[in-house]
């Protein structure tokens, strides 16, 4: 006689990506409804490409050897960090979403439904890189319209080029869910991820870092914009990328494990 076969096992798996899974239709859908905070935040990046090509791209582009005439180097220069800026800006959206279903009691009435616990934030996690990479796209078609090439990079660049930006989003992604959850309101959820937009400004992604006060470089050097903007540069350019890889990578999965991390403390903490 055959040995009847034991019953399969419930996956734990299973639960966990099927809420995930509907938790980012529920953030996707909710981004769809309502754009205006999305086409804000992209609009910033979008502003200060063309401004910094056409009002300052003559005086920028002769300081980089563009031969004063000629934006084009400038073009190639400023692209990369604005597309490292559109993913701090669009993660500014994530934390004020985040503290708004805090505030706003649809937290609270998850906690009582048989969902899994951390689908709620890997929804708005998941969510928050796909609209990342959409203005990723979208900015860097604006720099190619107005002139950026990249014509030397290999196929394996531009993958790499991608899977830093993704890995970037990442992180910062998990910092913004961090400051949404200590946020009392959408208000202070949006000033506590400012220095996401902030860092980069002080970042290379405007000028070199050979370019500022003494004092103030390291500032600029070793903070997370700037080993990955020098790092895009050296995928898509061709520049020399030097310690900017290992150290772009080592600050975001640094970033990204803290941030895991410090959200879930936050998240799972009873509330009061």
């Amino acid at each position: 006689m055959s040995t009847p076969l034991a019953p399969a096992r419930p996956s734990r798996l299973s639960p966990a990506v099927r809420d995930s899974n509907t938790m980012l239709r529920r953030n996707l859908l909710h981004a769809r409804r309502y754009p205006s905070m999305t086409l804000n935040l992209l609009l910033t990046p979008v502003m200060l490409l063309l401004l910094f090509v056409y009002i300052f791209g003559d005086v920028m582009s002769a300081g980089i050897g563009g031969g004063g005439a000629d934006r084009s180097e400038y073009i190639a220069y400023l692209v990369p960090g604005l597309l490292l800026m559109t993913i701090g800006s669009t993660t500014i959206g994530t934390a004020v979403s985040v503290s708004m279903d805090m505030t706003e009691g649809i937290i609270a009435r998850f906690r009582t439904m048989a969902i899994h616990r951390g689908s709620v934030l890997i929804g708005h996690v998941i969510g928050s890189v796909v609209q990342s990479v959409m203005s990723v796209v979208l900015v860097g078609a604006v720099g190619v319209a107005i002139g950026f090439r990249s014509t030397d990079a290999t196929a394996l660049e531009w993958v790499a080029a991608f899977g830093l930006l993704v890995l970037f989003t990442l992180a910062l992604t998990w910092i913004a869910v961090g400051m949404g959850l200590i946020s009392p309101n959408a208000e202070a959820a949006s000033n506590n991820a400012l220095p996401l937009i902030f860092l980069p400004l002080i970042s290379s992604a405007f000028v070199p870092v050979d370019a500022m006060p003494g004092w103030f470089q390291p500032i600029a050097e070793y903070q997370p914009f700037t080993p990955a903007i020098e790092t895009l540069r050296g995928l898509l350019l061709g520049t020399e990328i030097g310690h900017n890889g290992w150290l772009a990578v080592a600050w975001c999965l640094g970033l990204a494990v803290l941030g895991y991390f410090w959200s879930k403390a936050v998240f799972d903490r009873d509330p009061k």
